[in-house]
Order: structure tokens, then C-alpha cells, then sequence
């Protein structure tokens, strides 16, 4: 039986009337709006395009009118382009990796860092974290916003908080276990790794006192949550956000599990066709845009997000009014398509880990046969007890994981079963696919 976490004041926001929330949400729009169009050259160039002026924006429904923002935006403009507030008032920077290109920058003023504080700390509340909590960061620090983003929102919490950023597995084993941590968050492929370190080490990690896991910065399947609580004896909860918009803490899980709560009284939430840009209505599936609400250093309007989802409307049984999505499972920029046909690594993912006895750790290898043709083979690990040293018994075992993978994706893949701890490790988010089909 789920138990409803005691009510805590951070998280009041999140239980306001519709009503109310729809009237706060108008508000703020339209102080944003006003900023974006007074201070960013971008924003006020695409609105005139338009046709748009901060005083067509009246309630939040008018949103709809204004320009989307895209990720190319942010690079095209960098590093301050994006600035509405001037760098004096500008008391942090985060920046993507800049892997594709020029990195992302972001500003944040106090006043922003306080609300994005704020929203981390209701992420926790829903969870059900307490001041009494010792929560143990292995996000990256630094310029990725993770582990500064959880630390921030576990500190206004009043929780005890281990700042170790990723890596150094066996150290993290330690302290977990030495500091008594009740609360970890990591990416999620990040802490599959963890668990398998403590298993060649021995340590059974049903014995440490960890109750929760704030996992995210990447997709992953239902079947990994499970492997994840079975494996540690924890409840692990999605936790969601992004560099554009402030990091993590845009929205989370409560204790149900059941789809992930965004804070739209910060951001405001729509889901829009990725193919024509056409909003689309609650509960239909689409591409999340997002729109910050009170984000002064750098306000984004209709920023499309690439990820998949559905806004759920339905009532959630923790009582909160703000509106949840559906846990994001795939991109529409991390589409591969294969022959024609479409297919996401978390597909992929979800029929390796329905075969009992393979390991989440995984890569997808695409080439080109002989014949021209699109070729995908997948390599998986299997736990040690998997098969045994015959060579039908790997045979049967590739054969079970190729027919769960077709059964999901209505192709047929190769499928190699490599030795235990030979596929890559990450400790940020993981890199699934090696595509050698242009080399």
C-alpha cells in the first residue's frame, strides 16, 4: 500500500485550485513575455514577425500565439544572446557539453536559483524525503546542472547532503553505507552500475538503509525501474528537467508513480504535433514544449523539448492539482530508422530486459549489410548465471532476446551475448548506439 507523504509547506503550490493556478499562470506569462520582447532580440524580432505584442497576451491561453524557441536558438545566440537580465544580475552559468556543436549557455539570477531550489525540494516532498533524510548526490557537478539542481532543492529541504558528484564507484558504496544515505540520485544507468559494482564486491544493497532514488537526465523503462528496486530494495522515482529550462525539478513523480507532476506554476506545459508544430489536446501524445513562467535571467518561450509524452489530466490519487505527464520514454531526435521503420533504444531496452537473465547494459551497432541494407545488431550482457559454457545454451539465450527485441520493433536483429562487464559504463548519461552506417 502507497502511503501519502505528510504535507510540507515547499510543496503548497502544488495543491492550489484550478481556478487560482490558471490565474497565477496568466499572470506570470505575461510578465515574461513583456521581459522577452523589452530585452531579447530574438524573441522580439520573431514576435513582430508574427504580428505578436506582449499586450496580445492576456491569459494563458494566448500562448499559443507566440514563437516556438529551439535548441539551435540557444547556440545561434551564445553565449548571451538569450539575456534578459544584464550579467551583474546574473549569479550563475550552466552550459551543456557542446558535443554537437557550441555548448548551450544558461544564467540563472538569485531569484531564479530560489525557485529552482523550490521546485527540487517539492520533487523530494513527493517522493516522501523529510528533513530527516541523508541524500547522497552523484549527479555531475559543475557546469551540468544536476548535481548542483539536487543539492540546491535537498538543502532547502533541511536534509543532510553527501556531495560526492559521479564516479569512484566504490567510494559512493562506502559512503552509502557508512553514512547511513537514505536518498541517492544519479542518472539511472549510472546506478544499474553501482548495483553491479556491489555485486562483485559482495555487497548485498537490500542491506543499506537507502528508501529512495531520484533517477533521470536520460529515458528509462519501467523493466529498469524494476531491476533497480528489486536489486536495492528502493523506490525509484523519475525526476525530470532540462538544461534550457533550469535543470532537474521542472517536474517528478510522487509517491504513486504514476506519471510525473510538473510544477506549471513555473513552467508551463503544452504538447504540440513535432511534425506540423499544430497544439494538441490533453491526453493525446506529441512533443512537450515547455514555456518558463518566472525565469528572469533568461525567460523561454515555447521551447520544444524533442521529448515524447502525453499531459495527463487525470486526477492523481496524492491529491496534487498540477497537471502530470506520462513518463518520457523516447525523443524524436533519438529516432533511428531502420529499413524504414522506426525504433527507440528504449524499445530496444524494454525487450532485452523481458528475458530473464539479461543485464540492462546493452549497445545497438548499426551498418550496412552487403546488400546495401540497413543492418542492427545488439550486443547484451547476461548475468553470470545466465547460460552456462555450452554453446546451445548462448544460442537459445540470443534466440530468446531476439524474439522478445522483434516481437517490440516488428524487425529482426542480430543479437551477440558478450561477456559480464565488457559493454561501457557511464557515469552521466549513457551512450547507446554506435551508427557506422555513414563511415
Amino acid at each position: 500500500m502507497t502511503t501519502i507523504p505528510a504535507y510540507h509547506p515547499v510543496s503548497a503550490p502544488d495543491y492550489l485550485p484550478q481556478k487560482q493556478l490558471r490565474e497565477l499562470q496568466s499572470q506570470r506569462l505575461q510578465r515574461m513575455v513583456k521581459r522577452a520582447y523589452e530585452n531579447v532580440e530574438l524573441y522580439r524580432t520573431r514576435m513582430t514577425e508574427k504580428g505578436v505584442t506582449p499586450d496580445d497576451i492576456r491569459t494563458i491561453d494566448d500562448i499559443v500565439k507566440l514563437p516556438f524557441t529551439m535548441k539551435n536558438d540557444l547556440r545561434d545566440t551564445y553565449p548571451y544572446g538569450l539575456f534578459a537580465s544584464p550579467l551583474n544580475e546574473v549569479v550563475r552559468l550552466h552550459a551543456s557539453s557542446g558535443t554537437t556543436g557550441k555548448p548551450i549557455v544558461v544564467g540563472y539570477t538569485k531569484e531564479d536559483v530560489d525557485v529552482w531550489d523550490e521546485v527540487v525540494a517539492r520533487c523530494l516532498v513527493g517522493y516522501g524525503v523529510t528533513d530527516a533524510d541523508i541524500v547522497q548526490v552523484a549527479y555531475g557537478y559543475g557546469l551540468f546542472t544536476g548535481g548542483l539542481g539536487l543539492h540546491g532543492g535537498a538543502s532547502k529541504l533541511g536534509c543532510t547532503v553527501v556531495p560526492i558528484s559521479g564516479g569512484n564507484t566504490e567510494r559512493q558504496l562506502m559512503l552509502m553505507r557508512d553514512f547511513h544515505v537514505t536518498c541517492v540520485g544519479c542518472t539511472p544507468s549510472y546506478f544499474v552500475h553501482i548495483i553491479d559494482k556491489a555485486l562483485q564486491m559482495g555487497i548485498n544493497m537490500r542491506d543499506f538503509p537507502i528508501k529512495f532514488g531520484a533517477f533521470g537526465a536520460e529515458p528509462w523503462s519501467e523493466e529498469v525501474r524494476h531491476y533497480i528496486e528489486e536489486q536495492a530494495g528502493i523506490k525509484a522515482f523519475n525526476i525530470y528537467g532540462l538544461s534550457e529550462i533550469c535543470g532537474p525539478g521542472v517536474g517528478a513523480e510522487c509517491c504513486f508513480q504514476d506519471g510525473m507532476h510538473i510544477f506549471e506554476d513555473h513552467f508551463y506545459p503544452e504538447i504540440i504535433d513535432p511534425a506540423t508544430g499544430e497544439a494538441l489536446p490533453d491526453g493525446t501524445e506529441g512533443e512537450l514544449v515547455l514555456s518558463t513562467l518566472s525565469k528572469d535571467a533568461m525567460p523561454m518561450l515555447r521551447y520544444r523539448t524533442r521529448d515524447i509524452t502525453t499531459i495527463d489530466v487525470e486526477p492523481c490519487a496524492c491529491g496534487r492539482t498540477i497537471r502530470r505527464i506520462r513518463p518520457i520514454r523516447r525523443r524524436s531526435d533519438d529516432m533511428l530508422i531502420i529499413r524504414g521503420v522506426n525504433v527507440f533504444p528504449s524499445q530496444i531496452e524494454t525487450g532485452i530486459l523481458r528475458v530473464d537473465g539479461a543485464s540492462p547494459h546493452f549497445q545497438i551497432v548499426l551498418d550496412k549489410g552487403p546488400d546495401g541494407l540497413d543492418r542492427i545488431e545488439v550486443r547484451v550482457e547476461a548475468t553470470p548465471d545466465a547460460v552456462d559454457d555450452t554453446v546451445a545454451s548462448v544460442e537459445q539465450f540470443q534466440k530468446k532476446i531476439q524474439h522478445s527485441i522483434s516481437q517490440i520493433i516488428g524487425l529482426s536483429v542480430k543479437v551477440t551475448l558478450v561477456q559480464p562487464y565488457t559493454i561501457g559504463r557511464s557515469e552521466g548519461k549513457m551512450n547507446r548506439v554506435v551508427d557506422n552506417r555513414n563511415k
